[in-house]
């Protein structure tokens, strides 16, 4: 009988129990009920740490395809601390190993982020059967042209935007919407873009604050009494980029405000006299049912990691190429991080229909 278990790690987010059932379903496809066992692994690495599992039955994968979250639940277990023993002391990994090989696993399939897919290359290089599939909101998994997750927050950010809009020319407002992004910015970059932001800032294009207000007050003078502003959490002036990576951080933590975005939104008023206010939408963008795109993409990935296991192809990533699903060496993107490059087709056709990046 073929064993495989499966668990989500990380930050939850849409499209996790729709891959889930993309690689159940194709699993039963694959083989008889009588030959294949699927067992789920709660919250995460967690749970193969410490061996919470649990059988799982083909109705259990029945009615999830729209439902946010996931059901096995998740947790967050940095890759930097997976090798030091813990308060319990307990060896992470050897841990890990022993609890693969109690159940009796042929393959473990990991579903998760930049630091999921780290740690699912550490298991294969120790020698365990594993498939992966990437998660994440952020968009920023190498190897792959999209993660599942990502459009639907996407959908989810932008609808916030939307929102705004209409408060914001009420009151004749500087709005700044904070979305999700410590590192990179392709959420707040496509959000930014399909909610019709007049200023994007991104992680990977430090801002001027001059060049903001700049913006503000040109659109004064045409006549526009608001603007809006779509912020990555992970912003940063280009005073701050300039500083080195201590001094940078240490000035991250000693912020005046509960985020870059109110400072800001200071410095804006300060400038302009223009009242601005903040909205910051967080884990909002991470919940609620997947999208279609979500749903279909998933499910494809699902698929394509049960065809890898079928055909025993272990130590792999399922990814998506010029709309083609591809398997991905491990070894080969894990803890690389996919950022915007900021002379991509996506920034330069948003600076050619007027929004300003703050970076000149």
């Amino acid at each position: 009988m073929k064993k495989i278990g499966i668990l989500t790690s990380g930050g939850d987010c849409q499209g996790l129990n729709a891959a889930i059932r993309g690689v159940a379903k194709s699993l039963y496809g694959y083989y008889k009920d009588s030959e294949i066992q699927i067992y789920g692994i709660r919250d995460g690495y967690k749970g193969l740490i410490y061996g919470d599992y649990h059988t799982m039955e083909a109705k259990d994968f029945s009615g999830i395809l729209n439902t946010g979250g996931t059901i096995l639940g998740t947790s967050r277990q940095p890759f930097k601390s997976m090798r030091i023993i813990d308060e319990n002391s307990v060896d992470k990994v050897k841990a890990m190993k022993e609890n693969y090989k109690k159940i009796g696993l042929d393959c473990l399939v990991i579903l998760g982020g930049n630091g999921t897919q780290k740690t699912a290359n550490l298991l294969s290089q120790e020698g365990l059967n594993v498939v992966s599939l990437p998660k994440t909101i952020d968009n920023d998994l190498w190897g792959t042209d999209m993660t599942f997750g990502f459009q639907s927050a996407v959908r989810i950010a932008t609808d916030v935007i939307d929102c705004i809009h209409t408060t914001a020319t009420s009151h004749g407002r500087v709005f700044i919407v904070e979305v999700m992004g410590h590192k990179v910015g392709w959420l707040t970059l496509y959000a930014g873009i399909a909610g019709g932001a007049d200023v994007i800032l991104l992680p990977e294009m430090p801002y001027d604050i001059n060049a903001i207000v700049k913006k503000i007050e040109d659109r004064t003078k045409q006549g526009k009494n608001f603007s809006i502003l779509a912020v990555a959490e992970g912003a940063v002036s280009k005073e701050l980029a300039q500083l080195p990576k201590k001094k940078k951080k240490e000035a991250l933590a000693n912020l005046a405000y509960p985020s870059i975005s109110y400072e800001i939104a200071k410095q804006i008023e300060d400038s302009t006299g223009q009242e601005t206010r903040v909205t910051v939408p967080g884990h909002i963008q991470r919940g609620g049912s997947p999208c279609a795109y979500d749903r279909v993409l998933s499910t494809r990935f699902g698929a394509a990691a049960a065809k890898l296991i079928f055909e025993e192809r272990y130590g792999n990533m399922v990814a998506i190429k010029n709309e083609k699903i591809v398997a991905v060496p491990l070894q080969e993107i894990a803890g690389k991080l996919k950022a915007v490059p900021v002379d991509c087709e996506v920034i330069n056709a948003a600076k050619e229909t007027g929004i300003s990046f703050g970076d000149k």
